[in-house]
């Protein structure tokens, strides 16, 4: 009797091993990391401009010609998005040549020291109707402080030299925050240069 349950514990043993599933060897670990798109400026169809008060009365618009930028990517939407982007100061352009020196000065860049304008992005949340809210970091002259920009999404094309993406960002920052802090009064008491500065940033995103 005790051969017959040991030979029925040996055979019931080798049926649960024969469907029992196999150890898979060499496994390795997929990095989806890896696997984001990158996408880098099409600067002919980007700019970076500005817009700041001028005597309280009116408003004085100014450029950024030289810039870079990337942004990585493996969700469709773009919500894991990281994005980066750089400014040269010397490129500021606000079409007078003696207020564009005055802006490279100590007084406000001190482009010399700072040459450039930074901005790591910390989040990219969708909202509804191709509207996104930006977080990150921007580093003017020795102050980094957290902006947030809205960001509108104007859509993704296949072009014959890749695939654009195409996004419209906005901001408001208050100057002071960044140590641009030269000012002057008007006989009325008014600020000649405005602290708060309007930013837009129009971008076109390329996927080779």
């Amino acid at each position: 009797m005790k051969k017959i349950l040991l030979f029925g514990a040996i055979g019931l043993t080798a049926v649960i091993s024969a469907f029992a599933p196999k150890p898979i060897k060499n496994l390795v670990q997929t990095d989806y990391s890896s696997q984001a798109d990158k996408w880098t400026l099409d600067k002919a169809h980007t700019n970076v401009k500005f817009s700041v008060t001028h005597l309280v009365i009116s408003d004085v618009e100014g450029s950024f010609k030289t810039f870079d930028g990337t942004m990585e990517s493996a969700k469709p939407d773009f919500s894991d998005a990281k994005i980066n982007f750089t400014v040269q100061v010397a490129s500021i352009n606000t079409d007078n040549e003696k207020r564009d020196s005055h802006l490279k000065s100590p007084d406000f860049f001190d482009a010399t020291k700072y040459p450039e304008i930074k901005f790591v992005s910390t989040s990219f949340v969708p909202l509804e109707d191709n509207k996104y809210t930006l977080v990150g970091n921007l580093t003017i002259r020795d102050v980094t402080k957290p902006v947030t920009f809205a960001v509108k999404y104007g859509g993704t094309v296949k072009s014959y030299d890749g695939i654009h993406a195409g996004f419209k960002a906005t901001s408001k920052i208050d100057r002071f925050d960044f140590n641009l802090k030269w000012n002057a009064a008007t006989e009325a008491g008014g600020a000649v240069v405005g602290k708060d500065v309007d930013i837009t940033l129009n971008v076109d995103f390329k996927k080779s």
